[in-house]
């Protein structure tokens, strides 16, 4: 029997999470989409990327010593909740811009699109580090692979697959449509984690949040293969971001996409993740953790210098699916490593503190990305000054990889 049938918790978590990330998928293209429409300033619409990548730098510390301290799933339903609320607030937003593209006092809205941007990401700061702290008690210590890839398959088809393109026509029909839809999915998302019944936990004594935030610290610094993997993830997590950030401008100007197309080009990133959800468990386990993530790490500068050299689309569709599909390994083994090695009572703080280090660096690939065009521009033209975060990018990967081929030993 498949591990969705027999287990119902499992299959509630895994319902909930298939549903909140269609909104995020339509969000991933819906947010950068309407920032292009406000402004053509490749720093401007970077902020918009910005703000929504700071709370992983700002807020993941705290948000495990949340995680840790209270009732989990209360948690994920709060913070759908929230992201209810702000999405209904970004379609009051597109009803007071003046007519589209782009709009005068551009500024003033994007500094208010990236407020909103900054609240989402908050609260999925607090819903995305309670759902990977629970999923360890709602599934057998033997499952979690599979669990995993399977979560982070119906992630990909509905994030990336099904989101954007669906974004894609909805903002071509009416700008405020995609994020109506965003309201509606946490809407849902909510109501299906309240579902889920939740092994009780024994009630932790509560101290100050620096010496609860401290242990985890602590225990991420004895465990110096973790931390470096944490580490590696910052700077993979950041250079992706640079690509992606850029990317809304690249298919508009280089590959002359439109919405819909853009969303379709997402969809090949998800394509891979989806590949990669089904068959990367079982790569893991005949190749073993070290040898799949030596893998990734010769894969993942591929799709920087590919995209950096072409203005073909089906070129630029090939590097994200290898893209996602080597992100998809490298999650498949890690994630599953770290929900073994960390005590329960530590895993919420533990698992912030490594997404403090592997997505706290997001933010910062994000401005990377806007400065570079906006100074390269200049004295190289656009299109030169678009592609050169891409071989930036690459060429930070590979010095990436060769780190790794040296110090990675799990």
């Amino acid at each position: 029997m498949s591990l969705l049938a027999k287990n119902r918790n499992y299959r509630l978590l895994f319902s909930a999470s298939a549903i909140s990330n269609l909104g995020d998928g339509v969000s991933a293209l819906a947010f950068p989409w309407l920032a292009s429409l406000i402004t053509r300033d490749p720093f401007l619409i970077a902020m918009v990327a910005f703000a929504t990548r700071l709370p992983w730098f700002l807020f993941s510390i705290p948000a495990g010593v949340i995680t840790d301290r209270g009732d989990r799933q209360r948690l994920m339903v709060m913070a759908d909740l929230l992201r209810l609320l702000l999405t209904s607030g970004v379609v009051a937003l597109i009803v007071t811009l003046p007519d589209l593209p782009p709009v005068s006092g551009a500024g003033w809205y994007i500094l208010a699109l990236s407020g909103l941007a900054f609240l989402l990401g908050s609260a999925e700061v607090v819903r995305d580090n309670a759902a990977q702290t629970a999923l360890p008690s709602v599934v057998e210590s033997n499952d979690l692979e599979r669990a995993n890839g399977q979560i982070w398959s119906i992630e990909q088809i509905m994030g990336s697959f099904i989101g954007p393109p669906l974004a894609g026509f909805l903002i071509a029909y009416a700008v405020p449509a995609p994020f109506a839809l965003d309201a509606i999915t946490f809407a849902l998302a909510a109501w299906v984690v309240w579902l889920i019944t939740v092994p009780p936990r024994s009630t932790p004594v509560r101290r100050s949040l620096f010496v609860e935030a401290k242990e985890g610290f602590i225990w991420l610094w004895d465990h110096p293969k973790l931390l470096r993997l944490a580490v590696m993830l910052g700077f993979s997590n950041m250079l992706s971001i640079m690509a992606l950030t850029i990317l809304v401008l690249f298919s508009q100007e280089i590959l002359n996409l439109s919405g819909f197309g853009h969303g379709l080009l997402l969809t090949a990133g998800a394509a891979g993740g989806v590949v990669g959800g089904l068959l990367c468990p079982g790569i893991a386990q005949r190749l073993g953790a070290e040898r799949s993530l030596q893998l990734v790490l010769l894969l993942f500068p591929t799709m920087f210098f590919v995209i950096f050299l072409t203005s073909n689309v089906w070129v630029v569709a090939a590097a994200l699916f290898v893209e996602m599909f080597a992100g998809l390994l490298w999650n498949v083994v890690t994630v599953s490593y770290r929900q073994r090695l960390i005590p329960d009572d530590l895993l919420g703080r533990v698992n912030s503190i490594y997404r403090f280090f592997g997505w706290g660096l997001m933010p910062v690939g994000a401005l990377l990305a806007g400065g570079v065009v906006a100074l390269a521009e200049p004295d190289l033209g656009r299109e030169a000054a678009l592609r050169l975060p891409y071989v930036i990018a690459g060429c930070i990967a590979v010095i990436l990889g060769i780190y790794g081929f040296l110090r990675l030993r799990l």
